[in-house]
């Protein structure tokens, strides 16, 4: 099979700022792999936790790294494409573009959308959050009125665990329930909390109707998630402590979900696996994203309907997204009708 890469860079709209700090720009790579006349897409997505990096430059790296090696396969021989890459360590993003267009390929040979070989209902597709940065109370409110503005919002999810402390969180929090005070609203922390604060800030924000905290804690602080559940009457869920199926047996006494994000899992293959080693465990699952297009984004939303709640709204924040995919309905990202992943490049549309 051929494989081929390219860069991309995307603009955010509005400047994202969470506890570990601000994007506005990434630079992602595209992948295509074609055989028989058929080409696949994928998507890999630079993104950060703590000291693990994963770069625009590491990613091409590993990609020059790896192409030799995969050009021997089929696309039909995914199981050992998969044994390949597990063995020669790539890169969790790099892993998950080569799989997005696997699928997509597999998808477009038979000429059925994913959703439908999987036997998926899209009808049971949860709303997507949108997401409101940490900001001060006046630039919250305006980028709540934004989103808004732009979409049906179904759903807000609020990033807090502000450098500043609790204190700023609470009113960058409120100024957001002031310009929409009848939406439902999760809450975001990635890991900006310590114990104490993150136990206060569960009880005050249970108060104030928010549906679940995710990552209260900073990754490698998994040892003190059982003193947050015990004393959270919300739902706590993690990201940045949960990247594959691996990691669920070892959380799920304490915590209450897990986020899967394709670029922290490796791919649709291991998100499958993560939904299903969460779902035995009696966890609920989420999709969420990092700086992606809708080419990843549609990806996931292949497997939305296995979800029980989506944040899928990073491609909705692009200024410059080089390709179409799911689309916006009635607030749930939905996947269309196409073969495949559905998605194309807006360049390459007649």
């Amino acid at each position: 099979m051929e494989i081929k890469f390219q860069q991309f860079t995307v603009n955010k709209r509005f400047p994202l700022t969470i506890s570990r700090g601000t994007t506005s720009q990434t630079t992602n790579i595209w992948v295509s792999i074609t055989e028989d006349g058929i080409t696949g897409l994928g998507e890999a997505s630079p993104f950060g936790v703590g000291n693990y990096l994963q770069s625009t430059q590491d990613i091409i790296r590993n990609f020059q790294e790896i192409i030799p090696i995969l050009q021997k396969f089929t696309p039909w021989q995914r199981q050992e494409i998969e044994r390949e890459l597990t063995k020669i360590s790539v890169l969790s993003s790099v892993k998950a573009s080569i799989d997005m267009a696997l699928y997509d390929w597999l998808g477009k040979s038979v000429n059925l959308p994913l959703w439908k070989i999987w036997g998926l209902d899209i009808q049971a597709i949860a709303p997507t959050s949108v997401t409101i940065g940490i900001n001060s109370p006046e630039g919250a409110k305006l980028r709540t009125q934004n989103w808004l503005d732009l979409m049906n919002v179904q759903l807000l999810k609020v990033k807090l665990g502000a450098t500043e402390g609790i204190n700023a969180d609470k009113k960058m929090f409120l100024a957001v329930k002031e310009v929409a005070p009848n939406k439902e609203i999760f809450v975001d922390a990635n890991g900006g909390w310590n114990v104490e604060n993150a136990i206060y800030m569960c009880s005050w924000l249970a108060d104030l109707g928010v549906k679940y905290i995710e990552q209260p804690l900073a990754r490698g602080e998994e040892n003190h998630l059982s003193i947050i559940k015990k004393n959270s009457p919300l739902p706590i869920f993690v990201d940045e402590s949960c990247f594959t199926s691996a990691d669920i047996p070892k959380l799920a006494n304490d915590v209450d979900g897990i986020n899967i994000k394709l670029m922290k899992s490796g791919g649709i293959t291991e998100a499958m696996r993560m939904v299903n080693t969460a779902k035995s465990h009696n966890l609920q699952v989420m999709f969420g994203c990092y700086s992606d297009s809708s080419l990843a984004n549609t990806a996931a939303a292949q497997l939305a309907p296995l979800a029980d709640y989506l944040d899928l709204d990073s491609h909705l924040n692009l200024l410059d997204d080089p390709f179409t995919g799911a689309v916006v309905s009635e607030g749930c990202i939905v996947p269309n009708n196409l073969p495949g992943l559905g998605v194309k490049h807006r360049a390459l549309i007649s």
